[in-house]
């Protein structure tokens, strides 16, 4: 027997767990996503992620500005699913929405809960320096990332990850995971787990002010910085009054010799940049107005002109959180 489920989801980390249930013995009724958004330099309305997974698997699609309007209630009440389950959808759902379907509704989030409840689960790990995170399948309730958990799945964090991996790796961590519920759920054997609220901590949403790179901080910090704000919104400084984003470093084995934000050496393929404690060796780096280059091809263009000016950004120290 298997469960009719309406999937609600709008990204791409949404749409490869829609694929994944679409492969299974489930029966996917509905999918929940949200309004096509402006994209692009035409800002030509666009379809979701997981609106085009749906769409190309002939499922209708059902797309309301808000869950708070009565009729969309009843509208999904009356589809009669089994289970609803939600990834990364983006609209608060009301308790009447919570308790439309047979067995509730089932989220997908990308952190062990409770750590990392909240909007960027994914680059608070890897900003706070975390060597673990992964997936956990949660019963839904009225709070934000609140609900008993139904399946944990672990994923290590290598230290060369950026966001951007470590997404694509919670992904395959949590496909399988969903599956598993699902088939947990279907036989009853499903076991809920409460959080333990004292261990709860909060991953906010990202802002652009992030990524400004404060050389005074330590190179492990700004290692950190740049994998966990990229590709979005990215990590950068200022050289020559101008906007430089850095895609791609690691801490250097040298100890910084001149003062933060200082290039201290320029090799065929890096440049080493002192920081507040060690070195940053930068490999891949973005000038104003240009692609994302390797350091050696912006070296092989502006060796110069680094040369004539070294230094880099923001070096001074930043206000402590109790100080704010």
């Amino acid at each position: 027997m298997s469960l009719k489920v309406i999937f609600a989801g709008t990204p791409e980390f949404a749409a490869e767990h829609l694929r994944a249930v679409l492969n299974s013995d489930h029966e996917v009724i509905a999918v929940y996503t949200r309004p096509d958004q402006p994209a692009g330099r035409g800002r030509k309305l666009t379809a979701s992620p997981v609106k085009t997974v749906a769409e190309q698997a002939d499922i209708p699609v059902y797309q309301p500005a808000t869950l708070r309007d009565t009729d969309a209630q009843t509208q999904l009440a009356a589809l009669n699913a089994d289970l609803m389950i939600v990834v990364a959808y983006g609209l608060i759902l009301p308790q009447t929405v919570l308790d439309a379907p047979r067995l509730g509704c089932i989220n997908v989030h990308a952190s062990l809960l409770p750590r990392w409840r909240g909007a960027a689960p994914i680059h608070r790990a890897l900003l706070a320096g975390d060597i673990e995170t992964g997936v956990t399948i949660m019963q839904m309730n009225a709070g934000l990332d609140t609900g008993d958990m139904l399946l944990k799945a672990r994923c290590p964090i290598t230290p060369d990850m950026t966001s951007e991996r470590l997404h694509d790796a919670l992904i395959e961590c949590g496909k399988p995971a969903l599956i598993d519920t699902l088939a947990s759920l279907n036989t009853g054997t499903a076991k809920a787990e409460p959080q333990d609220d004292a261990e709860a901590t909060y991953a906010e949403k990202l802002s652009k002010a992030e990524g400004n790179i404060n050389w005074s901080d330590s190179a492990d910090h700004i290692d950190r910085q740049i994998r966990g704000l990229t590709p979005w919104p990215g990590a950068y400084t200022q050289w020559q009054g101008q906007t430089l984003r850095i895609h791609q470093a690691r801490p250097g084995d040298r100890i910084a010799t001149k003062p933060p934000g200082t290039i201290e050496q320029m090799g065929s393929d890096n440049m080493v940049v002192a920081c507040g404690r060690g070195t940053l060796v930068v490999e891949r780096l973005q000038m104003p107005g240009k692609k994302a280059m390797s350091a050696a091809d912006v070296l092989n263009a502006r060796r110069a002109a680094f040369e004539a000016d070294p230094i880099f950004g923001n070096t001074q120290p930043q206000p402590t959180e109790a100080a704010q």
